[in-house]
């Protein structure tokens, strides 16, 4: 039995649903008693996702569940569950996909669902202010209307949820191969020439498609590919995005010019940072990237180290209740610095709200770098939510392992597999989970694990890790692979706690546990399960091609190996061409 009224987040391990824990609101987990109370008492639910480092999860969170009024009106008309999506990625991604059915729009966090007594959503939205604005309505008058409407309208809601099924199932064409090019042709097509990345604001840096601009430049030595790589990296090293005092790039930029950033610092957009830098790098070896590459790795290595000796997920873009305060600095503060204009943009007024987010001349000096060290030091770090990952954590194995190929002599192979021995003794030897509880999965917690066990095998030549990756693909397939979609499910075939049965094949915030199960199965030799995989994914591409980057990278791969060539995950004949 739960105690459904009081707030029930105090013991949680999660540091995002802690942060709530004092909220007047009555907040559930995600569980299967919070449910069952829904169902029996036909109560709707209010479902709020976000993670610990989202700035609009904490504005929501101090205009509307700290205020008693509107707590009150949640705690009469609904059952109120919060879910760290970090914690639970399927539930995010299902009620993610939920959310664009019904607005026909992109999502985000705070990610504010609402659901049926089934825990089958109706209507949803983002994030809800207190006070009606920009055409938007408070949040009270939208539970005052939901409610209402959930009363009057209840069965034909509930009885709404096969449609909705039907809807969010992902359409498939009976292609069974195809020139993938044409389609990197038209995802050029959307970048922009002069300030990289994608057109407009804001700018994300979209790892997953540089990546695969990459793999295709290795494959066909076209330097049309290999351009906007070059002008990203180049705008993620000077700008603002990129923290030039520590290391390591915040989650984007609210500008097109790559100059504000919205100041939380991901470790997930980190590791694919690294690999993406070393990976050029070693297509043209510049001494100035290589620096910033060796600066991010110090920087996660110092910073992002939690108590266990894993990686945490993420730090918040706030501190003491300011946005960016902790990295942004006053002109007063840093204009005595001996010639730091010659190296940084710097204003009286600055750039930014009257202050100065640094952007790069040329390279400072190490001098310049420890003098503006020395006024950060003095202000207080933001929150830094250190929650172990698993796939996270065996992204930066991989990311390690590409490093070294830069920089042999930094010790960056003996530090992925001293990271990977705590994996295998936490994790391997034990039960893989993907965080706090050892009975929740993911496929992509397989899939960067396995990812990381093959990489770990193709620098030390060590059999036992191609063994391992089989014996864990093999566990794989057998705990999330559909036998009648010939493709991997997002949470184990087995799970009873959601309506819907999710099923990924675009890129998100890191790339597609699909994609990269399939790079894991070519790798492992496994071409019978790479076969029915790449086919599957072939089916999905035409429709969903924009999403789905790292999928058209590895279904390449393998026609390129079936083909007799002589290639490998990062390209063919890499090592033959020239830089």
């Amino acid at each position: 039995m739960i105690e459904i009224n009081k707030n029930n987040l105090s013991s949680d391990l999660s540091p995002y649903l802690r942060q709530h824990k004092e909220n007047p609101v009555n907040w559930q987990t995600w569980s299967k008693a919070t449910l069952e109370y829904a169902k029996q008492n036909k109560k709707p639910i209010i479902l709020s996702i976000g993670y610990a480092s989202c700035h609009w999860c904490h504005v929501m969170a101090h205009e509307s569940f700290e205020d008693e009024e509107t707590a009150k009106i949640m705690n009469q008309l609904f059952v109120n569950i919060k879910v760290d999506r970090e914690e639970r990625p399927d539930l995010d991604y299902i009620f993610q996909s939920s959310f664009q059915l019904f607005n026909q729009t992109g999502g985000g966090w705070p990610l504010t669902m609402f659901l049926d007594e089934n825990g089958v959503p109706f209507m949803g939205g983002t994030y809800f202010p207190k006070k009606a604005k920009h055409g938007i309505p408070s949040f009270k008058e939208i539970l005052q209307k939901v409610s209402e409407a959930y009363k009057d309208q209840r069965e034909k809601i509930i009885n709404q949820k096969e449609l909705i099924i039907k809807n969010l199932d992902l359409k498939k064409n009976s292609v069974l191969n195809q020139d993938l090019e044409p389609i990197m042709e038209m995802a050029l097509s959307n970048l922009d020439p002069e300030k990289g990345g994608y057109k407009g604001s804001p700018k994300f840096p979209t790892f997953n498609l540089f990546e695969t601009l990459t793999y295709f430049y290795n494959t066909t030595n076209n330097t049309k590919y290999l351009k906007p790589v070059e002008i990203i990296i180049k705008q993620l090293c000077s700008k603002g995005i990129y923290d030039h005092v520590e290391g390591g790039i915040a989650r984007y930029t609210v500008d097109e010019d790559w100059v504000v950033p919205h100041f939380e610092k991901m470790l997930y957009d980190n590791t694919q940072f690294i690999l993406l830098l070393s990976k050029y790098c070693k297509i043209k070896s510049e001494s100035y990237f290589k620096e910033k590459l060796k600066q991010t790795i110090n920087f996660l290595i110092k910073n992002f180290i939690n108590k266990e000796g894993f990686l945490g997920s993420a730090y918040d873009a706030d501190s003491e209740g300011e946005e960016g305060k902790y990295y942004i600095f006053s002109y007063d503060e840093i204009k005595l610095i001996e010639n730091i204009e010659q190296y940084f943009e710097i204003k009286p007024k600055g750039n930014w709200e009257n202050k100065i987010i640094l952007v790069e001349k040329q390279k400072p000096t190490e001098q310049i770098l420890k003098k503006l060290l020395q006024i950060r030091s003095k202000r207080k770090k933001p929150f830094f939510d250190d929650k172990t990952q698993l796939d996270l954590n065996c992204l930066m194995i991989s990311a390690l392992i590409s490093a070294n190929e830069i920089l042999p002599n930094d010790g960056y192979l003996k530090l992925a597999e001293e990271f990977f021995l705590k994996i295998e003794k936490k994790y391997i030897k034990n039960t893989i989970h993907h965080s706090y509880s050892k009975d929740i999965v993911f496929i992509e917690d397989y899939a960067f694990l396995i990812k990381a066990i093959n990489d770990l095998s193709d620098v030390t030549m060590n059999f036992k890790y191609k063994d391992l990756a089989r014996k864990l693909s093999k566990e794989a397939i057998a705990k999330f692979f559909l036998d009648d979609k010939n493709i991997f499910q997002k949470n184990p075939k087995d799970n009873k706690d959601t309506f819907f049965k999710p099923i990924d094949i675009g890129d998100n915030t890191i790339p597609n546990g699909n994609a990269v199960m399939l790079i894991n199965l070519i790798k492992c030799g496994m071409m019978d399960e790479a076969k029915k995989l790449s086919t599957s994914l072939n089916g999905y591409i035409n429709i969903y091609k924009n999403h789905m980057m790292t999928a058209i990278r590895a279904v390449d791969f393998l026609n390129n190996i079936n083909l007799g060539k002589n290639c490998n995950e990062q390209g063919c004949k890499i090592d033959d061409q020239k830089n």
